[in-house]
C-alpha cells in the first residue's frame, strides 16, 4: 500500500475511533461531544504521523508534546462546585482518545480499536455500578443556620450520628444572634435523606443548605 493511502487510512480510522467515543459523550449531553472528541483524535493521529516526517531522526519530540496540549484541554472540562469536582471522566476521556488517535498515527490499528471498545464499555457499562456505590456511600456539604445557642452545633452532631452518618466539621459563625456551621458528611443516600427530612422539619433552622 502507498505511502498516501496509509495515511488516508489512518486519517479516516481516527475519526472513525473519535466518533465512537464522542457519540457516547455528545449521548450524554458533556462538554466535550461528538465533534470535540473526534477532532482530539484526528489531531493526535495527525501530530503523530507529521512527526515521523517533520523530524525522523526524533519523532517522538513532536508526539510528546500532545501529551502535554491534552492536558491543557482536560483542565478546561474539570469544574469545582462547592464541594464537588465535575469534568474528571470526561477530561479522562480525552486523554485516553488522544492515546487512541496516536496509536492509529503510529499503525498500530488494532490496540487502537481494541482501547476504543474498552473506553466505550468503562463509559457505558460500569455506570450501574457507578450509582450503586454512589447510593451506598456519598459525601455532601451541609450548612445549618440557626438561633444562637451553646450546645446547637453539637446537637445536630448528635442528630449525624443517629443517622449513622460520618461527618467533619468545618467553618463555623456567628452573627449577632445567628449561628452557622459546615459539615462534610458520608453515609448512604438513605442516611443522608433521612437527616435531611429530619432538619427540614426543625422549626429553629433558618437556612439549611444541603
Amino acid at each position: 500500500m502507498a505511502m498516501t493511502e496509509i495515511i488516508l487510512l489512518r486519517i479516516v480510522l481516527s475519526v472513525a475511533a473519535g466518533g465512537i467515543i464522542g457519540a457516547e459523550r455528545e449521548y450524554r449531553s458533556k462538554s466535550a461531544g461528538f465533534r470535540t472528541i473526534i477532532l482530539i483524535c484526528l489531531g493526535s493521529c495527525l501530530f503523530t504521523i507529521f512527526s515521523a516526517f517533520i523530524n525522523p531522526a526524533d519523532p517522538d519530540r513532536i508526539a510528546v508534546g500532545i501529551v502535554s496540549g491534552i492536558g491543557f484541554l482536560g483542565a478546561g472540562v474539570v469544574f469545582k462546585s462547592d464541594n464537588r469536582v465535575t469534568g474528571l471522566t470526561t477530561a479522562a476521556t480525552i486523554w485516553a482518545t488522544a492515546a487512541i488517535g496516536m496509536g492509529i498515527g503510529g499503525g498500530y490499528y488494532l490496540y487502537a480499536f481494541g482501547a476504543c471498545l474498552l473506553s466505550l464499555l468503562v463509559l457505558m457499562l460500569l455506570i450501574p455500578l457507578e450509582n450503586y456505590i454512589d447510593r451506598i456511600n456519598q459525601v455532601r456539604s451541609y450548612k445549618i443556620v440557626c438561633k444562637y445557642d451553646d450546645e446547637k452545633l453539637h446537637f445536630y452532631e448528635k442528630r449525624f450520628k443517629q443517622h449513622h452518618l460520618s461527618f467533619r466539621r468545618g467553618a463555623q459563625s456567628r452573627t449577632e444572634d445567628q449561628l452557622s456551621g459546615i459539615w462534610i458528611v458520608q453515609g448512604s443516600e438513605k442516611r443522608h435523606e433521612e437527616f435531611i427530612a429530619e432538619i427540614l422539619r426543625d422549626n429553629t433552622v433558618t437556612e439549611f443548605e444541603f
